[in-house]
């Protein structure tokens, strides 16, 4: 019986820089419950996107390694989804036609494709730009696409990277709240990075904070507010705010680690 959705185990990571190697990652071992919203935090430069691309299977560690589904993972699969901060769009297929790219590969039907995309589509607000090329449609459209593509392939995991960064506030809280509509309804195990507390706070089940670079894990702290909270009225809550004041301070004192230069520095 598999326990755990991941798990991470002795996790390091260097690269290769102009100045000599660079450790991003040092010892991280998590755990990652299936249907859990598990987001990660850290100062910028810390290893949050090297860890996703890890699980993902882009990046082979320098020692340690991950297990999905208790399977060591050595490179990308369809149980996992990912969507980057950049929006990774083919230019030459229209919007409809990038949704239903992963069905297509995984050999689904025609019909059955057009009616996954559509619906997503629709989720993300942009059925009306269907036929629409990527070079007609704005950032933050572009990435809303690339979110209804990943959830069209139906993962077991999805990876995010960010999604939300290039949206603005309104429809980056709307997203937010539709992706717990989506987990409450399928209990897929979602990973989220992200630099913005309050969106960690507010989707996850359990957040974790890293260290300033070499990426190490600081703190996993349990998110324990009540389902569903597709509601703004959780944000403004008692509850999340003593969460977030504890889990912004673990994240203040990395920042301020980072800026002096890190231990490495």
């Amino acid at each position: 019986m598999v326990r755990s959705a991941i798990e991470i185990v002795g996790l390091s990571h260097t690269f290769a820089g102009p100045q000599g190697p660079a450790r991003v990652l040092s010892d991280v071992s998590l755990t990652i419950s299936p249907g859990e919203i598990f987001t990660i935090l850290g100062p910028s430069g810390c290893g949050k996107t090297t860890l996703l691309n890890i699980i993902g299977g882009f990046i082979e560690p320098s020692s340690g390694e991950v297990l999905v589904g208790a399977r060591r993972v050595t490179g990308p699969g369809p149980d996992r989804g990912v969507i980057f901060q950049s929006y990774a769009l083919f230019r030459w297929l229209t919007v409809q036609k990038n949704v239903e790219f992963g069905l297509k590969i995984r050999g689904v039907g025609r019909r059955e494709r057009a009616e996954a995309a559509r619906r997503y589509l629709t989720m993300v607000g942009l059925m009306d730009f269907h036929a629409h090329y990527p070079y007609q449609l704005s950032g933050g459209m572009k990435q809303r696409v690339a979110i209804a593509r990943a959830l069209a392939a139906d993962p077991d995991i999805l990876l995010l990277d960010e999604p939300f960064a290039a949206l603005d506030a309104q429809m980056r809280e709307l997203l937010q709240e539709e992706l717990l509509r989506i987990w409450d309804k399928t209990r897929k195990t979602i990973v989220l990075i992200t630099h913005s507390v309050d969106e960690a706070i507010f989707v996850s089940t359990r957040t974790c904070v890293m260290t300033a670079r070499p990426g190490r894990i600081k703190k996993v702290i349990d998110v324990d507010l009540p389902h569903p909270r597709a509601d703004y009225h959780v944000r403004t809550s008692r509850a999340f705010n003593e969460i977030k004041d504890s889990v912004l301070g673990l994240v203040r004192e990395e920042v301020a680690v980072s800026v002096r230069g890190g231990p490495d520095g």
